[in-house]
């Protein structure tokens, strides 16, 4: 029961129940108290009327009066006389007197809680107001026992119908927060379980259905988490079978490129002087592809290969890019600007630099090709004393808000219609191999910079948040 949200509603409601009752209770017995003196004021009014009609009673009569009206004496003041009208013998002298006629609330409860607190036999006198102008004043004695007992019966009466009430409603109110509440929740709860069994099936996403608008959101904020995650397992299962798709094509691809780089050494061989002008790019081309088939063979047995860091004259490296894209360009209006030290060396690994340049100055191609509009890329690098910099910038046509929220995320942050998205996160990995990190300097109508920065020492660059 009390390790239940109903259970526990339950038992609090009955306690809140009764705490209310209980606040109820005190003016309620300050109420009976009072109601009980008048009444008692009341009768000695009505037996002193006999008095009224005959000056002389009998004892006998008199006695019969007072037990009636459940007082002692009765006093009345008319016209400024006080009259003792009945009386009898008082068993013990007056310990307390209460005026009826004009008391505060503060005061009856304070009269009626002392009354209930103590036990002892007590004679007390009560002044109040005749009804109906039957005098100035009446004031009567009475035992307060009697007063204490119907009060005891009245307070346990009350106790009795405060449990009724709060059992009662407690429940109620049980059956309806199981109704409204705890069931929805249960259902809730049997989805995600359900959900946690297969979270790959699309089925078990949780519909909302419920009427209660907490209960609504909750269930809304659920299914938009499980269908979160069930997209990102199922891209994560492509991936899988993408990256083995790929180390299959990647082990092909490479014997293929071999034969062909025995086909370029005999080439070289050739006196023909555009052969000869031309060849040694072809062979370091076939060259990078045969290593980046290894590279891929490596990364899909998890072994991601870490950079071989030497001196790299960055110079070579983007004048090797920049020749590779002006073939690729053909007769776009295109131009290259470079703005690189020819005596800067860089501790890096060429190739995987090689391949982070390259990716950027085709992306930057692709974009400015694609707005058949004349364009520029530039490249400037400069250093300082922690880092290398190296600036490529275009004046393509920016990137759009979606290709940025997930610029370094897979098949996310593609632009170009069939692209793969996959350019930037393998330039960003690879830079973040050599300890440095690459990022979106600005993007825009004017045209997109990204900078490369890599560290002098050995440490890696402290994540900056931008």
């Amino acid at each position: 029961m009390t390790n239940s949200l109903s259970g526990r509603f339950l038992i609090l409601t009955v306690v809140f129940v009764m705490l209310a009752e209980v606040f109820i209770f005190v003016p309620s017995i300050a109420r009976f108290r009072q109601d009980y003196l008048l009444a008692r004021l009341e009768r000695a009014q009505l037996a002193s009327l006999a008095l009224e009609a005959d000056d002389m009673i009998s004892p006998a009569l008199e006695a019969e009066l007072l037990e009636n009206a459940e007082v002692y004496n009765v006093v009345l003041r008319r016209d400024d006389m006080r009259q003792l009208a009945l009386s009898s013998p008082i068993p013990s002298p007056i310990t307390a007197t209460y005026d009826m006629r004009a008391p505060t609330s503060m005061t009856l409860i304070a009269d009626a809680l002392r009354t209930l607190l103590d036990a002892e036999e007590r004679v007390i006198r009560i002044i109040g107001n005749p009804v109906r102008d039957g005098g100035l004043l009446i004031e009567v004695t009475i035992d307060e026992m009697p007063l204490r007992a119907a009060m005891l019966k009245y307070g346990w009466n009350i106790l009795i119908l405060s449990a009724f009430i709060s059992v009662v409603t407690a429940g109620l109110l049980f059956f309806a927060v199981r109704k409204l509440l705890v069931t929805p929740i249960k259902g809730v709860v049997a989805h995600m379980e359900a959900y946690a069994k297969s979270p790959e099936d699309a089925r078990q996403i949780i519909t909302p259905s419920a009427s209660i608008k907490e209960l609504r959101a909750a269930e809304e904020s659920l299914q938009m988490m499980q269908t979160q995650l069930t997209s990102a397992l199922k891209q994560k299962e492509r991936l899988a079978q993408l990256g083995s798709g790929v180390a299959k094509v990647s082990h092909d691809l490479r014997n293929i490129l071999t034969s062909a780089q025995l086909f370029t050494d005999r080439i070289e061989g050739s006196e023909d002087p555009l052969v000869q002008r031309m060849a040694p790019k072809l062979v370091g081309s076939i060259t990078r592809a045969v290593h980046l088939c290894e590279t891929t063979l490596a990364f899909g047995r998890v072994e991601e290969p870490a950079p071989s860091l030497s001196r790299v004259n960055l110079a070579q490296i983007v004048s090797d890019v920049i020749d590779s894209e002006r073939l690729a360009a053909g007769d776009y209006s295109l131009s290259f600007s470079e703005d690189i030290p020819a005596s800067m060396t860089l501790r890096a690994d060429g190739e995987q630099l090689y391949r982070v340049i390259q990716n950027l100055v085709r992306n930057a191609r692709q974009a400015i090709m694609a707005t058949n509009k004349p364009g520029e890329i530039g490249l400037h690098a400069h250093e300082d004393d922690d880092r290398w910099h190296l600036t490529v910038s275009d004046t393509g046509p920016g990137l759009p808000p979606k290709a940025q929220e997930h610029l370094f995320q897979p098949f996310q942050g593609g632009v170009r219609k069939g692209g793969a998205g996959l350019g930037l996160v393998i330039a960003g990995d690879l830079i973040r191999g050599h300890g440095g990190r690459l990022r979106l300097e600005s993007t825009g109508e004017a045209g997109t910079t990204f900078v490369i920065e890599l560290p002098k020492a050995d440490l890696a660059l402290t994540e900056v948040n931008e």
